[in-house]
């Protein structure tokens, strides 16, 4: 049996785990992965929390991003409403315009028409005048040819105007 390497191997196996033993290495071991367990743990720890937080984050953007949409749309809606208000105003100003300016052209041709049927009146009165008198002129005469133009005249321009 001691002539035996395994033998030999095997003693050498137990005398060295009895300095380690004695040295007291198991223990230092222990402690170092405990350590290192510890230090895993933390990790983890600190992972889980970091997780946490990102999840968190993602959610805070995420409503923070529905929120903006949300205020998008209630900006276009309002944008949309304030175009359609102001091209109805636009379209009532149009309108009230157009009717001023037609009733103005409208009251202006009456004023025209009024004026040429005046005018036309002035010349047919005063041709009807100027006719009578050539007439009266010609076929009377005296004072009493000169009272008849006179009533004449009145009469037609009481009349024509």
């Amino acid at each position: 049996m001691f002539a035996e390497a395994e033998t030999w191997v095997a003693i050498a196996f137990l005398i060295l785990i009895g300095i380690f033993i004695y040295v007291g290495v198991p223990g230092v071991v222990a402690k170092a992965l405990d350590r290192r367990a510890e230090r895993i743990k933390d990790e983890l720890d600190d992972a889980r929390r970091l997780k946490d937080e990102a999840a968190a984050l993602v959610a805070d953007y995420r409503a923070r991003r529905a929120s903006a949409e949300r205020e998008a749309q209630d900006i276009v809606a309002a944008a949309k409403a304030d175009a359609e208000r102001i091209a109805t105003e636009a379209k009532a100003r149009l309108e009230d315009f157009v009717a001023r300016r037609t009733r103005s052209a409208e009251n202006k041709i009456a004023q025209a028409e009024a004026q040429a049927l005046a005018d036309v009146r002035a010349a047919a009165a005063d041709a009807a005048v100027a006719a009578a008198s050539q007439i009266m002129g010609n076929s009377v005469s005296g004072p009493v040819a000169d009272q008849l133009l006179a009533k004449g005249i009145e009469d037609v321009r009481a009349k024509l105007n």
